[in-house]
């Protein structure tokens, strides 16, 4: 039960007047202590003695007749044709109905947005039982500015900084582990991006972990020949996300989601050069320290080490 912000009584303070009326208070009185009218008091007071399991409660405002209330076999017939994809304007065009009335049964049907008709992809979870089976990466592009923005200042006119570019950030997650190795550069060509997997690679196999397949989008740098000639060189096998589907790639896109939540956005700075700065300390915290909940709570690092530790 919502109770309106502005009430005096809870079902539970209506319960309380009534009960001290029958322990022997005046309507009045028990009115006065709950600081409600005396009309109020009388009203619950009634309902209190007429019982029933909800007569401490508000009841329906809802009409308990509708004469002009639309036909069932009308509110069949629209959602009818709502499932054939029609908009709102042409069932009511169609039928000879308002919009308004046609739109507010589709709503209650929770039909409302044409994309209530497409069922909801199955959620497919998947863990690759060892470090380096399989690596996501991404890249999510930030702007960069050299005074505070409007997430500080609250002014989006003062906090406003113009032609000052984007930083790239550039993420790998290892999908057994959640082991992340982050870079932020200047761009998402295919020069920084094959360079960021090199990278990356080094890193991982500097921490034991040899990577056998790499995941990421269907972006131009991915799918360039310099990209695959560093995934050829290091052994790995590409694994392209399906097109327009970025919960393929659902860790990568997690981390991100957690990087701009616990770095970006923690904390204002005054430019993006202090942003930057900011990372490195936090991608430690993140591998080294943070608790992680897809993995029971451990730590990526401590994670990483029970797997390894496990397949030797």
């Amino acid at each position: 039960m919502n109770v309106h912000q502005n009430a005096r009584l809870t079902p539970g303070g209506r319960a309380l007047l009534a009960r001290r009326v029958s322990q022997g208070w005046t309507a009045k009185a028990a009115a006065e202590a709950a600081g409600v009218s005396l009309r109020t008091a009388r009203k619950w007071i009634a309902r209190h003695r007429r019982g029933g399991e909800r007569r401490h409660h508000d009841r329906s405002s809802a009409p308990r007749r509708c004469p002009r209330k639309v036909a069932a076999a009308r509110v069949a017939e629209i959602e009818q044709l709502r499932r054939q994809r029609m908009t709102g304007p042409a069932i009511a065009r169609t039928l000879g109905m308002a919009r308004s009335t046609v739109g507010a049964i589709l709503r209650r049907q929770g039909l409302g947005k044409l994309a209530a008709l497409d069922p909801k992809p199955p959620v497919i979870r998947y863990e690759h039982s060892r470090p380096g089976a399989m690596i996501h990466l991404d890249i999510k592009k930030l702007g960069r500015f050299d005074v505070a923005g409007h997430r500080v200042t609250g002014d989006r006119q003062l906090g406003r900084s113009r032609r000052a570019g984007w930083d790239f950030l550039h993420v790998c997650v290892d999908d057994a582990s959640r082991l992340a190795y982050t870079e932020i550069l200047s761009s998402e060509g295919q020069l920084d991006t094959t360079g960021f997997l090199e990278r990356a690679l080094a890193w991982l196999g500097r921490c034991g972990v040899r990577v056998e397949r790499v995941m990421t989008d269907n972006g131009s740098a991915y799918r360039s020949k310099l990209f695959a000639n560093a995934l050829q060189a290091a052994g790995a096998r590409h694994v392209r996300t399906r097109p327009y589907t970025p919960r393929t790639n659902g860790k990568a896109e997690r981390f991100i989601q957690t990087s701009l939540r616990e770095w970006a956005y923690a904390k204002p700075y005054s430019s993006s050069a202090e942003r930057a700065q900011a990372i490195g300390p936090w991608i430690d915290a993140y591998n080294l320290s943070r608790p992680h909940a897809g993995i029971g709570g451990l730590s990526p690092w401590t994670r990483v080490n029970n797997l390894l530790g496990n397949d030797n």
